[in-house]
């Protein structure tokens, strides 16, 4: 359970921050703050337009040299021009002496500078991914950690998993667009708002059809006194009287598989 709960159920506030109390997957409690989580978002989202923005820039200067399919002949005709003295064209051997000067001073001049704007393209390229994939991370994960079928006991389909555990799972499903967070099925598909036709589906609808779908849903859902795999046995570790297959535990975090192992949960094939 990602947030701290009081005995009367109750979440727990902070007394100096007033603030609701997080505990992350080693145990460590931390005062949740909302605002700063999405004070970071924002900053990411601002640095990322930056890196695309120069991006776009370097991209718009390599195309100045569209259009020049012979820059040495190009160079040559302007050479010609210039050399020209009181209306007199000097001699073929001098001409020909200075176009060929001209032409490979243009030539190192030209490919240094596409090696430069190449050079800078990718490293804008590089830093954009690396922002995207960031604000991406931050999102997605965010998205599990406040998710209500993590903190609300009553929800239909509480899962018994650590967040951390459910986002290695079905973390892949999930994509940031246009600053939104989108899920998919494992189809590929986008999955749609089941109360607000033609819609997509907001995060807590998504991860709550994948979890509708998911092949081993009763073994990751929070019991209710029943019997087998999906039940609860009334410990209090994340993974007590709970049962995993092979499969969900191997792609789960270090973190994920240490909190489920330690609250007695089992593994089977």
């Amino acid at each position: 359970m990602p947030f701290k709960f009081n005995a009367d159920g109750t979440i727990a506030i902070d007394g100096e921050k007033k603030l609701p109390i997080f505990i992350h997957p080693n145990g460590t409690e931390a005062p949740f703050d909302a605002d700063t989580t999405l004070g970071t978002i924002t900053r990411l989202n601002g640095e990322a337009k930056t890196h695309r923005e120069g991006k776009e820039a370097a991209e718009a200067k390599l195309k100045t040299f569209e259009g020049i399919e012979d820059g040495v002949a190009a160079l040559a005709a302007l050479n010609t021009v210039k050399s020209l003295s009181s209306g007199e064209l000097k001699t073929a051997a001098q001409v020909k002496e200075i176009q060929d000067a001209a032409a490979k001073t243009a030539q190192e001049q030209v490919a240094a500078q596409a090696k430069t704007s190449a050079t800078q393209l990718q490293e804008l390229t590089a830093q954009l991914e690396k922002r995207t994939s960031e604000l991406n991370t931050h999102m997605i994960g965010g998205g599990f950690s406040s998710s209500k079928l993590f903190t609300d006991d009553k929800h239909p389909l509480r899962l018994a998993i650590p967040p951390e555990m459910a986002k290695a799972y079905f973390g892949n499903n999930f994509k940031v667009e246009d600053g939104k967070t989108v899920p998919y099925d494992a189809a590929g598909n986008k999955i749609f708002s089941p109360t607000r036709p033609g819609e997509i589906a907001d995060f807590d609808e998504g991860l709550a059809q994948l979890v509708q779908a998911c092949p081993f849903k009763d073994q990751i859902l929070k019991g209710s006194g029943a019997s087998g795999g999906g039940a609860t046995g009334g410990g209090a570790g994340a993974g007590a009287g709970k049962s995993m297959t092979r499969a969900a535990f191997d792609a789960a975090t270090p973190a994920a598989k240490a909190e489920f192992a330690k609250g007695g949960g089992a593994v089977t094939d």
